[in-house]
């Protein structure tokens, strides 16, 4: 079996009652590494009546030990976005972070909540260009770019329609075709109601390591990780059937929401991965595993 470890002290970021944006709870987070400094930009909540989301940031030089910023560095300011900015996920690629998030329409309060992937970079964590959504033809969340083109083209990894993962390909950032399903729910297991992406695929000289989330009937969310290949990321060269994270403890059980753990962003610091994850939809904690370790039981 192989699991994550978690860090002995979580959470490492928790809500902070000082600032009213988020006072109710910080969670979901992107990581990268940026200047020597782990950077976490997270999804926070103030405000529970709209529980409209943005976007704080937290950096570090260990990885453990996060100091946050006094305020958000990503509100919601365009029409597309109206209703929160949530999930982010941050790719390095071309020169570039480019962060991929869940950009919301609809109030959440009216119930069917229309939303869509946000998509907007930055050089420095502190000024950010926003392009707009993609793929607005469907409701769809999830979404993480691949760190370098594949064969000639921008990849995506996305989800929709649910409740399946799927792979789409561009060629300017805007448009995507060939979308492909590459790994759906599966039946009587921890994962056999929904399943959508976690960090940015990470490549090594295996294939693209891929850590995602998977949501059980009871609506338990837990992380896994498969292996896919580097020249066709629809092509799952190899997966762990059980998760190597499910909500245990009770900063993962006892939250907004319930038995949770989900992840937007992975960094590789020491030979190690370490995995942030949101817990609860509550608080911000981090597990890790061995680079060597992992790859050996893929």
């Amino acid at each position: 079996m192989v699991y994550l470890e978690r860090y002995k002290k979580n959470p490492v970021l928790k809500p902070n009652p000082n600032y009213e944006w988020q006072q109710g709870a910080v969670f979901n987070c992107g990581a990268t590494l940026f200047k020597e400094k782990i950077i976490l930009l997270y999804r926070a909540i103030g405000n529970y009546e709209t529980y409209i989301s943005t976007l704080g940031l937290a950096e570090s030089d260990d990885g453990y030990n996060f100091k946050a910023r006094p305020e958000p560095v990503m509100v919601p300011e365009e029409p597309f976005e109206k209703y929160g900015v949530e999930d982010p996920r941050i790719t390095w690629l071309e020169g570039k972070y480019y962060i991929c998030y869940t950009a919301v329409r609809t109030p959440v309060p009216a119930g069917d909540v229309d939303f869509h992937i946000g998509i907007a970079s930055t050089s420095d964590f502190k000024t950010f260009k926003k392009y707009g959504t993609v793929i607005n033809e469907y409701r769809d969340k999830d979404g993480v770019l691949f760190p370098e083109k594949i064969n000639g083209r921008y990849a995506l990894m996305h989800r929709a329609p649910e409740p399946d993962m799927w792979i789409a390909y561009s060629k300017d950032l805007k448009n995507w075709t060939d979308h492909k399903k590459f790994f759906s729910p599966i039946k009587n297991s921890w994962q056999d109601f929904k399943v959508g992406a976690g960090a940015p695929p990470i490549k090594t000289d295996e294939g693209w390591v891929n850590f995602y989330h998977g949501v059980s009937k009871e609506l338990h969310y837990s992380l896994g990780v498969m292996l896919l290949d580097l020249k066709d990321p629809t092509k799952i060269i190899s997966i762990i059937e059980d998760p190597i994270l499910k909500p245990e403890l009770d900063y993962e059980k006892e939250g907004d929401v319930p038995n949770v753990c989900f992840t937007c962003g992975v960094v590789e610091k020491d030979k190690k991965f370490l995995v942030y994850y949101g817990a609860a939809d509550k608080c911000i904690a981090v597990a890790f595993i061995d680079k060597t370790k992992l790859l050996q039981a893929l």
